[in-house]
């Protein structure tokens, strides 16, 4: 397993949650992607988006289904402060992570974290696990325990 992809395993591990880390060999950056290779649907993949605050300058997380584009003036709403577009750079600085496998968790710098809400209504969810090839299977209740999300309507 990938480095990246060990330090989410471990830290589910450390969250004493019995989930484990799968890495594919097909993609799973995008959510389709994720949904192909995992075999499920594209409104079950947890896809993490991280974006710049405009006036703190720190990271903002938001988590949505792969189905859903998120609503960028309720992700401000919910997250206290206006989101901008974050480059690449500035995703790996503070998460630690590529674009295509940030996941939800074990971030470098703890963002504030936005979960829309139409998640919670699925039995499962699957996430980004630190490379483009790696997912995790969870529960909305644990990415909620997991993250200290804020849940929120970021739907268009």
């Amino acid at each position: 397993m990938k480095e990246s992809a060990l330090r989410v395993q471990d830290a589910l591990t450390t969250e004493r949650l019995e989930l484990e880390v799968r890495e594919f060999p097909a993609s799973t950056r995008t959510a389709a992607e994720a949904a192909q290779a995992v075999g499920c649907e594209v409104a079950t993949i947890a896809k993490s988006i991280v974006f710049r605050g405009r006036e703190s300058g720190g990271p903002i997380l938001a988590v949505a289904s792969g189905a859903h584009r998120i609503d960028v003036e309720k992700l401000a709403k919910a997250a206290g402060e206006a989101p901008e577009r974050a480059d690449a750079d500035f995703v790996r600085e503070k998460t630690g992570f590529a674009i295509g496998g940030v996941p939800p968790i074990a971030h470098k710098v703890p963002p504030v974290t936005v979960i829309d809400e139409s998640l919670m209504a699925l039995p499962e969810i699957w996430a980004a696990a630190g490379t483009p090839n790696a997912v995790f299977r969870l529960t909305p209740n644990d990415l909620l325990r997991l993250t200290g999300g804020k849940l929120a309507d970021l739907k268009p």
